[in-house]
């Protein structure tokens, strides 16, 4: 790969498997693909380099992040070691945190949410909005909840 997005701690079949269980529970809420599939080597890569932010966190009381591709941390302004195990709150603002967590509340009651608008910061305090989100419940192969997913390409940054 160009740009490695695996941590030293995480392996290369975690992470296809991970990408895999992002792609099928994406397929199984909404219907449809988030990126055309081809092979798994092919599929993590496709995700990783994908022009739209796709992230994703744990099932922690305090849920941790577990998959951020390239264009999330650049928008994030992180390195994947930096991402990866952060609590996924910090992603918004104190002032937001609320509002997130209705939506997240929200997604786990439906299983997706393809109409999320919100406020979100990065690591440098760059506010920015996020527009037509669609966040998803993400599944292993025998249903059981492994955490939560979003995608978007659309955010405004504010001033």
């Amino acid at each position: 790969m160009a740009h490695s997005p695996l941590p030293a701690e995480v392996s290369r079949e975690q992470w296809s498997e991970l990408t895999a269980r992002l792609l099928d529970s994406y397929r199984r809420w909404t219907g449809s693909d988030l990126i055309p599939r081809h092979s798994p080597d092919q599929d993590l890569l496709d995700l990783w380099e994908a022009p739209r932010v796709v992230v994703a966190h744990g099932t922690q009381s305090d849920p941790q992040m577990i998959y951020g591709n390239l264009t999330a941390l650049k928008l994030w302004e992180m390195q994947p070691n930096e991402f990866l195990g952060m609590p996924s709150r910090l992603t918004a603002e104190p002032v937001h945190r609320d509002e997130r967590q209705r939506l997240l509340d929200r997604t786990r009651q439906f299983g997706f949410v393809d109409d999320y608008r919100g406020t979100r910061i990065s690591k440098s305090g760059k506010r920015f909005v996020i527009e037509q989100a669609i966040l998803w419940m993400v599944v292993d192969g025998d249903g059981n909840t492994i955490g939560q997913a979003a995608t978007f390409d659309r955010w405004t940054p504010l001033t």
